[in-house]
């Protein structure tokens, strides 16, 4: 099991911006039921635009074991987060857990 799989912590921090044109109405693949707007051309994955931010599509328990209910359809700020990141470390740290060890 990956790193990622237990962790979540990125899914449960930051909030996921993207544009319209990823949903389904806009001609991509995140579903649109999963979103709410932002701007005209900007949506905000369900359950990042509150705080605590935690991603609708997140299944499991942070740091233990998590899934992606949407993982093949995700955004391009989901696909291009990188396990082992600043961004990364900042959010495991915010959740108690350890840094992902180097590989």
């Amino acid at each position: 099991m990956s790193e990622c799989q237990r962790c979540g912590a990125c899914c449960a921090w930051f909030r996921v911006d993207f544009s319209v044109y990823e949903t389904q109405d806009g001609g991509g693949q995140v579903p649109d039921g999963l979103t709410v707007p932002v701007t005209g051309t900007t949506v905000r994955m369900r359950g990042t635009d509150h705080w605590p931010p935690r991603c609708t599509a997140l299944a499991g328990r942070v740091g233990e074991q998590v899934a992606c209910g949407i993982y093949e359809w995700r955004p391009s700020p989901c696909r291009e987060f990188a396990e082992g990141s600043d961004a990364c470390q900042r959010a495991r740290a915010r959740h108690g857990l350890p840094p992902v060890p180097p590989a």
